[in-house]
């Protein structure tokens, strides 16, 4: 049985992408991965078959209409058994190629589209999204969300069973993971350079933070911004930009750290809601988190004991924070339990099932 997954992005960095992709190849389905390119994507070497548009517009409202077209005339004429849709903004296509087609469909919601910081305050761009959801959602079968906590928005709105898969990293042994030695402390932030996470206040404690260097791995709409940041505060030997990793090379990064970053602005439901997979990409190699107090990143790191909840980021606060952290040393038997319980193998138990529900109902 073939399925056709599809996304917006250009699949160098998607980790829950190939995550999804691989399991239903290892699991004896053909797989065809679309997303687009840009002039400066990395080359893909995938155990699934990939396939990248090249658009005229990679902006705006020109872009999503650019790329849903397109897609749409894709997909008509693609021989496949299912379509997989990720996101809100690669739904249209698949909507309509499979009520066309009468191909089942099955929609992975990375987040609550119409929420996301860079649409929330763009009223007429807002309810144009939430207008889309509104006509397609109600008539979704098989859907699964990254946690309960949007999983459960999403049912009571639209009156739908829509599931949970969250974005674990795969089983590891901990004792595999080789961490480099270094002689200054790591703060990491990983995951995408945008608006709403938190990144500027970090960059904003580190004049307080002798012998700390602080990591940005990513790219995204404020990395210039956050440059200019750093130069005028003159912190460029302590804050280094790193740009975009592929996701294979991201561990490396991650092993080193002695501070995983994570402190989003409650800019809405969608940060308010989330569960970052930087979480548990932190949790996989036992580095506590600095996070927001928010209720699904709360529901892990409070009960495993894997880091530090905290509600305002003033400059010192942080600094001193974070020395508490340091001092106060790693919870080995949290992140044990942690790392035992939770797993992409357990979570990809949805997806098949989600999976072959779809194909076998329609």
């Amino acid at each position: 049985m073939k399925i056709t997954v599809s996304v917006t992005n250009d699949l160098v960095t998607d980790q829950r992408v190939h995550k999804v992709c691989t399991t239903l190849a290892g699991n004896g389905y053909e797989v065809k991965l679309i997303g687009r390119k840009f002039r400066n994507s990395r080359p893909l070497e995938r155990i699934y078959q990939t396939d990248r548009l090249r658009l005229v517009f990679n902006h705006s409202v020109l872009f999503y209409a650019e790329y849903n077209i397109r897609l749409f005339f894709y997909l008509l004429f693609d021989k496949t058994d299912l379509y997989l849709s990720n996101d809100t903004d690669s739904l249209p296509a698949n909507y309509l190629a499979s009520r066309i087609r009468r191909k089942p469909l099955v929609f992975d919601a990375h987040e609550m589209f119409p929420e996301v910081p860079e649409i929330i305050d763009r009223k007429l761009v807002k309810k144009v999204w939430t207008k889309l959801e509104d006509w397609i959602f109600p008539h979704l079968k098989h859907c699964y969300t990254v946690c309960q906590s949007i999983a459960d928005y999403y049912n009571i709105r639209y009156k739908i069973n829509m599931g949970v898969v969250r974005n674990i990293p795969p089983a590891c042994e901990h004792e595999d993971v080789i961490v480099s030695s270094h002689s200054q402390k790591i703060i990491l932030y990983q995951g995408a350079v945008n608006i709403g996470r938190g990144i500027e206040w970090v960059i904003d404690a580190m004049p307080y933070l002798d012998d700390f260097v602080f990591y940005v791995v990513g790219d995204g709409d404020i990395l210039q911004q956050l440059k200019e940041q750093v130069n005028r505060m003159n912190l460029n030997e302590k804050v280094i930009f790193t740009g975009r990793i592929p996701f294979d090379a991201l561990p490396a990064y991650t092993a080193r750290a002695d501070i995983g970053i994570n402190l989003l602005e409650n800019r809405g439901l969608n940060y308010y809601y989330s569960l970052p997979n930087r979480i548990f990409d932190y949790m996989r190699m036992y580095v506590p988190v600095l996070t927001c107090d928010f209720p699904e990143i709360r529901r892990i790191v409070a009960h495993y004991g894997i880091g530090t909840l905290v509600d305002h980021y003033e400059p010192q606060f942080l600094a001193e924070t974070i020395k508490q952290m340091l001092a106060q040393g790693k919870n080995e038997a949290g992140f044990a339990a942690a790392n035992a319980e939770l797993s992409w193998e357990k979570e990809s138990e949805t997806l098949l099932q989600t999976i072959h529900k779809a194909l076998k109902h329609g």
